[in-house]
């Protein structure tokens, strides 16, 4: 009889002991476009610790869940959507219809932010950043196409600094005399008004620094004395 009783106690607290170990987030989840829709059956995931549960009929949900977790929300004929949490407060969690278009679009691959740790193959990077207005979380919407046009600005710097670190090497005091056989005076004035451009490089490759040196110290020359410590804004005539 003992044993029975501290059987059933131990029973009772079990549950307890699992809740103890990981605390829970709740909330809903709902049609965005007419949020009065409670959705049935969406699969919420906790990537971080690998739960998993279901919404019931009137869209509740809970998951066990910490600070720092990632979880995700979707249903079929709905798009995936990702949060990190922040606070365990209860959420609303509003799902955007999944929009199929393949007509008109074909998408070959998908690359996530490398700065963005997260393993989840079906969060969907399709719309900006938006800093959710639902306490306990921040949700991630990974834009996908901000990202792609801060790459080619970084890969645009990237290149003119290669263009630029070239026509330093090329064009300098050395090299100008190397390719004059003789010294320019006030070769620094020469260099300032004559530097090639990023854009000259672009529009001529490969870039004929022997030519255009030629070209510009005849240019130069014809300069009156009291031109030759313009700034900058004299263009060499083609």
């Amino acid at each position: 009889m003992m044993f029975k009783k501290i059987y059933f106690l131990f029973v009772l607290a079990l549950p307890l002991q699992l809740f103890a170990q990981n605390n829970v987030l709740t909330g809903n989840v709902f049609d965005n476009d007419n949020r009065a829709i409670a959705l049935e059956g969406a699969t919420i995931r906790n990537l971080t610790n690998k739960s998993l549960s279901l919404s019931a009929k009137d869209g509740h949900f809970a998951i066990a869940a910490n600070i720092g977790d990632y979880i995700s929300f979707g249903r079929v004929g709905y798009q995936i959507d990702t949060v990190y949490i922040t606070k365990l407060f209860p959420k609303n969690i509003y799902l955007l219809p999944q929009v199929n278009n393949l007509s008109t679009v074909n998408v070959n691959s998908i690359k996530l932010s490398p700065y963005l740790n997260l393993k989840n193959p079906d969060a969907t990077p399709s719309r900006a950043v938006d800093y959710s207005k639902d306490r306990g979380g921040l949700r991630l919407n990974l834009g996908y196409g901000r990202f792609r046009k801060e790459q080619f600005k970084i890969q645009e710097l990237e290149e003119n600094q290669r263009y630029e670190e070239e026509i330093s090497k090329n064009f300098n005091e050395e090299a100008i005399k190397k390719l004059l056989n003789f010294e320019i005076p006030d070769v620094k004035d020469f260099i300032s008004l004559y530097r090639p451009t990023v854009g000259q490089l672009k529009a001529e490759r490969p870039f004929n620094y022997a030519y255009y040196t030629a070209k510009a110290y005849h240019a130069w020359l014809r300069l009156p004395p009291d031109q030759r410590k313009l700034p900058s804004l004299l263009k060499l005539k083609n």
